[in-house]
């Protein structure tokens, strides 16, 4: 993925999929799969270490403890905070500081459960929810999970992701998915979840305007889900020409606007308001930013109605020094910003199965579990046209 531009199309750690800078993009060949009998792993894993190398190791398999069970992963998908971690060590606070596995969009097998595991049995298919509040904070006992600050989250230092054959999990955080679901849109739940819950505080409704920014791969699902809920006239953003033409095959009804870099945050929200109507109240009313990037930000608070709701779904630097404070403020614009999810998973399962949200084309490429490695450098490079790698691992396997 290429770094963050003007209106980079590529978003932000869990909340979506932030951009792996173009250092390193060797170090996956060099160091993950030269030399390497990967048909003798037992658990194979794609590992990322401190020094921003990627490795295809043997990873030890873990008994489930009171309330776990042992997945057989079938499928994770790559995530732009996967390329972040790798290329950049860090995403904001969050910093790899030792060898980590990496993945959190995945489905797997239930094969084995520990003690008073009563909800699943060996032969689930489950999709996964990657993050383990500590449920006993105030966040937690209040429902907002989410923000817990004791959080374990797959794929981030020192926790374990999905990017291997086996895996350890929560047994609350596991929901079957319908035999009618593959395991590869059990993997398209994660994204999913995290444009209901952006969905969800952006007041997108029926028969409103609403603007897409960015069209990545949370992007691209925010369109889809924005279409759904009814929003109407849609306008999807971005730099990339072909993520465009992407969109518009993707979602049909929208409209598409090529951000011009050569003109202000102010001057692109007023040529992308040309295509909602001539009036204030054409404009769009819920705006979901899913970039990170700031011009894209600063493009969307522009854009935005009066009175209206831009919800940032991507996350960007720490630091932002350029928002139009006093035109958000005097407009009432709602400015909201999104950490994660919470309880989404079963509504995104009910999308998906009952044919609300179809997102399979998504999915542009595909490898083995034993090319995991050769995934990320492709992932890693903007010109494949790459949208959603998906690592599968189909073999029969066995503890």
């Amino acid at each position: 993925m290429p770094s963050a531009d003007v209106n980079g199309h590529t978003n932000g750690h869990a909340n979506g999929h932030t951009n792996g800078h173009t250092n390193g993009h060797t170090n996956g060949h060099t160091n993950g799969h030269a030399d390497v009998d990967v048909s003798e792993f037992k658990n194979p894993s794609l590992q990322v270490t401190a020094d921003h190398r990627i490795k295809l190791v043997n990873a030890p398999i873990r008994e489930p403890g009171p309330g776990e069970v042992t997945l057989h992963i079938k499928c994770s998908g790559i995530c732009g905070s996967d390329m972040h971690l790798w290329k950049s060590g860090r995403i904001g606070s969050l910093e790899v500081k030792g060898d980590c596995v990496l993945g959190h969009e995945a489905a797997g097998l239930v094969l084995k459960c520990g003690e008073g595991v009563t909800s699943l049995k060996p032969g689930d298919r489950v999709g996964i929810e990657p993050q383990e509040p500590c449920e006993q904070c105030f966040l937690c006992m209040e429902g907002r999970y989410n923000l817990c600050e004791q959080v374990k989250f797959s794929g981030i230092w020192p926790d374990n992701g999905s990017i291997q054959r086996f895996k350890v999990h929560p047994a609350k955080w596991l929901y079957k998915i319908p035999d009618g679901l593959s395991y590869s849109e059990g993997a398209l739940l994660e994204p999913l979840s995290v444009i209901l819950h952006g969905i969800n505080g952006a007041d997108v409704r029926l028969g409103r305007p609403a603007l897409v920014c960015g069209a990545g791969p949370i992007g691209l699902v925010a369109l889809a889900a924005a279409r759904a809920s009814g929003a109407h006239p849609l306008v999807i953003t971005d730099i990339d020409p072909k993520r465009l033409s992407f969109a518009k095959d993707f979602v049909p009804q929208c409209q598409t606007y090529r951000i011009n870099s050569k003109l202000s945050a102010e001057q692109n929200a007023k040529e992308i308001r040309k295509l909602y109507g001539e009036d204030e109240y054409s404009a769009p009313a819920s705006v979901m930013e899913c970039t990170g990037v700031e011009s894209s930000v600063c493009t969307a608070a522009f854009s935005v109605r009066r009175g209206g709701t831009l919800m940032v779904i991507g996350v960007g630097k720490p630091v932002m020094n350029n928002i139009p404070f006093m035109h958000l403020s005097l407009a009432e614009i709602n400015l909201r910003f999104i950490n994660r999810y919470r309880d989404t998973w079963p509504a995104a399962i009910q999308c998906m199965s009952g044919g609300i949200l179809d997102l399979n084309k998504l999915v542009t490429h595909k490898f083995p579990l034993e090319k995991a490695v050769e995934a990320f450098e492709l992932n890693a490079d903007a010109g494949n046209g790459s949208i959603k790698v998906h690592i599968v691992d189909e073999v029969d396997a066995t503890l």
